[in-house]
């Protein structure tokens, strides 16, 4: 009996150690079907890619730290992976959602659980298909990250949330776009741009035909909303505003910003910003909320507008008359270059951690490595369209690069992508950057396209530091912001001009670095990192192989059928925390 009731003891202290971890790092489940639904954003019926039914997908909100578990289910007829915009993904790109880290999910009700922690991370994200030009036809939605309440937040707790998921639109499908691309054609203009996946207000009885279904955003007089702006379209940068009032700008892609109030902000394709708007205004009427075409003819692109309706609770009136003013000249760059810089980190504001983000002084450390990323516009090799970084388009490998590394395939990929353009014709290739683990690595993006790019890098918020038109020269770090520089994952560059971003590589793994335009990814502006401790042989710096990993390539006969497991959906891969749950399950039997 004594024996029994030490035993019952032993395993009630352990199963008490699992529940106290469990805890400590509470879960969050989530199920997400993709699928394909009838809607008609611009008037004409479409299909368009839906999330649990609903275009654009749920919201996912989860808290700093929390565990993710995301089972993700393809019943599109084609095979799929998602992304995961701006979350790092720490220590396990294996979740990353890309061709060069996963195998996609195959078609006919496929599933794939992606589990991973958002480990000191707070802010404004969202998540969408990465493959197929899939993101143009939808799948996209808003992933937040809201802070632990020891945590305090830079300003005063708003009264509401707002999401707004704004984006350039065809009517066309994302198949007929890949066709055009795959044929040597561009996109041409866009047809309209959607806010939360529905058309332009009818502002205007000659641009905007009847019947468009539109957004409207119900307020309070009085009350500060936390509005929370992203871009997913496919590669237009939009003029977000809201007649007559201030975007007072907070944060941006998981790091607050130092407070300004704005009239209007450019958002580029893949941005996200977050903003406090007061609703303290006479409500004489309903107010316009536009995302408008930049750096394009307006006289031909004026139809390129979205339009959604922000409405008092005690309106007198439908919004009607002219829309506010963009910025004055749609081609000044200047401008907008130094709206961009004027976005800076607020340096004694904590963010996911106690201490203040200013307290990593990335301009005091010493650059290890060098890389130029030249884009050109898309060039003919061997007789197809290819965009290219350095003269190189990226194939992606048969085998995901790290299923590779772990497996020894050999020849799936290459270490020697060059630090800055080669005199030589360009070509496509499978090659990827040797980066030093605990390296601070300087990237400088110089754009010759004739389009501003957008550029995003996984597993990593980098420090935009300088940006500049002509050719980038080593002078022009004289020039860097060195202290309160913004952090972020995805920067724009301006045609004919530069940005420079500085990163320090702690997340061990393999990181792609790419055009967040969805026509320039798809023809291969892209590559990745490849990021490894040597010394690490236990697993501290990066996590095992998941257990429900897929396999393609060179390893597809190690694939068997998914399957999800409650004990999978609940609590994860983690063998900590399924022996918790079976330890106390054990204590529980025997004690009755």
């Amino acid at each position: 009996m004594a024996s029994s009731s030490l035993l019952v003891h032993r395993l009630c202290c352990i199963a008490l150690f699992f529940t106290l971890c469990f805890a400590a790092d509470p879960f969050a489940n989530f199920e997400l079907e993709y699928s394909y639904i009838t809607a008609s954003p611009l008037g004409v019926p479409q299909q368009v890619v839906a999330v649990n039914g609903k275009f654009p997908g749920p919201i996912l909100n989860v808290t700093t730290n929390y565990n993710v578990v995301v089972d993700v289910k393809n019943k599109l007829d084609e095979e799929l992976l998602v992304t995961w915009s701006g979350i790092q993904m720490r220590r396990t790109s294996w979740q990353d959602g890309v061709l060069g880290t996963n195998c996609p999910i195959p078609t006919g009700g496929s599933n794939f659980t992606y589990q991973f922690q958002v480990k000191d991370q707070i802010g404004s994200f969202f998540y969408a298909p990465s493959i197929n030009m899939q993101r143009a036809a939808g799948g996209f939605g808003s992933f937040i990250v809201t802070n632990r309440n020891i945590i305090p937040i830079p300003f005063s707790p708003p009264d509401g949330d707002i999401v707004i998921i704004i984006g350039d639109w065809y009517t066309r499908s994302h198949k007929s776009l890949r066709k055009d691309l795959d044929d040597g054609k561009q996109l041409g203009m866009p047809d309209g741009v959607l806010i939360n996946g529905k058309g332009p207000y009818r502002y205007n009885t000659t641009l905007v035909p009847d019947g468009i279904d539109h957004e409207t955003i119900n307020v309070d007089p009085g009350k500060t909303y936390r509005v929370r702006v992203h871009n997913v379209g496919v590669s237009t940068c939009l003029n977000f505003r809201i007649q007559n009032h201030n975007l007072l700008l907070v944060e941006t892609e998981g790091y607050y910003t130092s407070q300004q109030n704005y009239t209007s902000v450019d958002i580029h394709v893949g941005q996200s910003y977050t903003f406090l708007v007061t609703m303290d205004q006479n409500a004489s009427s309903d107010y316009y909320i536009v995302a408008s075409s930049r750096f394009v003819n307006q006289t031909i692109w004026q139809k390129v507008t979205g339009v959604g309706i922000l409405h008092y609770s005690n309106s007198n009136g439908k919004a009607a008359g002219p829309l506010p003013d963009p910025p004055n000249d749609v081609y000044d760059t200047s401008y907008a270059l130094n709206q961009a810089m004027s976005i800076r980190q607020n340096v004694s504001a904590s963010g996911a951690r106690p201490n203040p983000q200013g307290s990593f002084h990335y301009g005091q450390i010493n650059v290890t490595d060098f890389y130029l990323l030249k884009s050109v516009p898309p060039v003919s090799i061997d007789g197809k369209l290819r965009a290219t970084f350095n003269g190189i388009s990226f194939k992606n490998p048969a085998t995901p690069i790290r299923l590779a590394d772990l497996y020894y395939v050999k020849g799936d990929y290459k270490l020697d992508f060059p630090t800055k353009p080669m005199n030589r014709p360009p070509k496509v290739d499978t090659s990827i950057i040797n980066a030093t683990y605990k390296g601070f690595i300087e990237i400088v993006l110089q754009n010759n396209d004739t389009v501003v790019q957008s550029f995003h890098m996984d597993g990593y918020s980098f420090f935009v530091v300088g940006m500049g038109f002509g050719e980038w020269t080593e002078s022009n770090r004289g020039s860097y912001n060195r202290w309160d520089a913004i952090s972020r994952s995805t920067t724009q560059v301006f045609p004919g001009g530069w940005t420079a971003v500085l990163v320090s590589l702690d997340n061990v793994g393999v990181w792609n670095l790419r055009a967040e335009n969805l026509d320039r990814w798809y023809l291969g502006q892209e590559t990745y990192m490849r990021i490894i401790n040597p010394e690490d042989h236990s697993n501290k710096t990066e996590m095992q192989k998941p257990d429900n990993a897929l396999y393609c390539g060179a390893l597809a006969y190690m694939q068997k059928k998914q399957k999800v497991s409650s004990a999978t959906t609940l609590f994860g891969s983690s063998g900590l925390h399924f022996t918790s749950l079976l330890v106390l399950s054990t204590v529980i039997s025997l004690v009755s």
